[in-house]
């Protein structure tokens, strides 16, 4: 098989068999209770206490989970029905060629995340060994973490679930420590943690403050929302199930009830942490209110809770982009390494101040790609989709030298509107970049591309697992076609 065709076939972008679906419903919830504690969450809350009651604070991030869980589980159901990752299926919406640029964003955005929450975990590294053996370096701290992530996220899916069923018990119960201790040491300053605020705004200010913390929490974890396809084909379902809740039971017990429940967790506890210390850092918070064996093992929290985020979260994601980017050359280790060479040289160190800014534009801008799948895979496709031709260079993906204009056009409309209305950066980025791409695509690019499975709407040739299919890439059959005729010639190879 040449190298032309076989560029978009990197074995660790095949679709996922039903047999290799090895992730439950529990082990998929401990997966978002590792990933959900990430350090740059307590500061949406700190940042909230600053204008709002807390109480506020945590009506509105349940309000952003409980929208963006769902919208990880439509996108997610990608992943469920047909196996394929993220990078794979935006080459329908985007081309096989420009399906890169958006991802290279994604890509970028996640390496950027494995470095700040390495940062963050590096931190209280440091502060381990220097309370037990005088070693004061966080730069060493760093790189060391970096490693431990990077080869672990290399070793697999399934090292990374059994990462997260030791960690996750161990992050809830002490997360739950470092709420009361906190609770506590701000009550003793006089500051009622559920009606203190350090600068109380009204009216339109109010307003603008409590969409700013919907839209912070969005923008968190929007990345997700977009890639969610990379996780969830992973996840285990029901092979001839065509009720959409019954197949995702899996995604959904984990998006939309785990996810909500801990980042809402995690926002109280940067909000209580500021009123205790004036510090939404809880690396900092912690060496202020604990000693001894308390202070390592919440230390030793934190590094587990960042390690949980960063190897689901953040390198899957970013070395399944860089492997489709480069094609059967970069394998998924290799893809790894390039995420934490990123995540290194763009000094994460330096983002942390700027975070609740970052989020809001980050957010908009993938939000913008979010809208663009959903509109591309329920209402345009209805789930149904021509999978072995997104494999094919010169397919009925490859549009205009591989670029659907349709996607790219309407990207740029729901980066651009995000960007200008940054306090309402998510809606305005997905309402603009799905309804834009609907109208696109629809009524003037696939005028110009039929799609086959927009035409030819046909269970039993587009859909997957809700019909009891596994796909079967060309490339997949003739490698099994090889393998019977050397069987059946004793060896030898004809």
């Amino acid at each position: 098989m040449s190298e032309k065709k076989d560029y978009l076939k990197s074995p660790d972008l095949l679709p996922i068999p039903h047999s290799e679906k090895n992730i439950s419903a529990a082990g998929f919830g401990f997966i978002w209770v590792g990933m959900a504690v990430v350090l740059a969450a307590f500061a949406i809350g700190g940042n909230g206490v600053q204008s709002l009651a807390l109480g506020w604070v945590v009506l509105a991030t349940v309000i952003a989970c409980v929208v963006l869980g769902f919208l990880m589980t439509m996108t997610g159901d990608i992943g469920v029905e047909h196996g394929i990752s993220f990078p794979v299926y935006m080459r329908a919406p985007f081309g096989t060629i420009g399906t890169h640029i958006p991802s290279v964003v994604r890509g970028f955005v996640a390496s950027c995340w494995f470095g700040l929450n390495t940062y963050f975990g590096a931190t209280a590294m440091n502060a381990i060994f220097a309370t037990l053996f005088n070693f004061d370096n966080w730069f060493i701290c760093f790189l060391i973490f970096a490693v431990l992530q990077l080869v672990n996220t290399a070793m697999g899916i399934k090292s990374i679930e059994r990462f997260a069923d030791l960690a996750a018990p161990v992050i809830i119960l002490i997360s739950g420590w470092m709420y009361f201790t906190l609770s506590d040491q701000a009550v003793a300053q006089g500051r009622d943690v559920w009606t203190w605020i350090e600068s109380p705004v009204t009216g339109g200010a109010a307003a603008t403050a409590f969409m700013v913390v919907i839209m912070a929490n969005m923008g968190f974890w929007g990345t997700l929302a977009a890639d969610m396809p990379t996780l969830s084909r992973y996840i285990k379902a029901p092979k001839n199930e065509k009720n959409w809740f019954r197949r995702n039971k899996g995604q959904i017990i984990g998006n939309i009830i785990t996810y909500p429940i801990t980042q809402t967790f995690m926002v109280i506890i940067g909000g209580v942490s500021y009123m205790a210390v004036s510090n939404y850092d809880p690396v900092v918070a912690i060496q202020g209110s604990a000693s001894g064996i308390a202070l390592g093992v919440l230390l030793i929290m934190i590094v587990f809770a960042q390690w949980s985020t960063n190897t689901t979260a953040n390198v899957i994601p970013a070395a399944t982009i860089f492997s489709n980017i480069m094609g059967p050359k970069m394998p998924f280790w290799a893809g790894v390494v390039v995420a934490g060479f990123i995540g290194i040289v763009v000094q994460p160190w330096s983002l942390f101040g700027i975070i609740i800014e970052v989020l809001l534009i980050v957010g908009g801008v993938l939000a913008s790609i979010v809208g663009i799948l959903v509109a591309d895979y329920y209402f345009l496709r209805k789930r149904r989709v021509n999978v072995p031709e997104l494999y094919e260079s010169e397919g009925q993906y490859k549009y205009l030298n591989g670029v659907n204009w349709a996607g790219i056009i309407s990207w740029a409309i729901g980066g651009i509107g995000a960007t200008v209305f940054s306090n309402y950066s998510f809606i305005v980025g997905f309402v603009l970049g799905s309804a834009s791409y609907y109208v696109l695509a629809k009524f003037w690019w696939f005028k110009k591309y039929e799609q086959a499975e927009i035409i030819d709407p046909s269970d039993e040739k587009y859909l997957g697992i809700s019909i009891g299919r596994d796909w079967k890439i060309e490339k997949e059959l003739e490698i099994e076609k090889e393998l019977v005729i050397t069987t059946a010639t004793g060896g030898e190879n004809v």
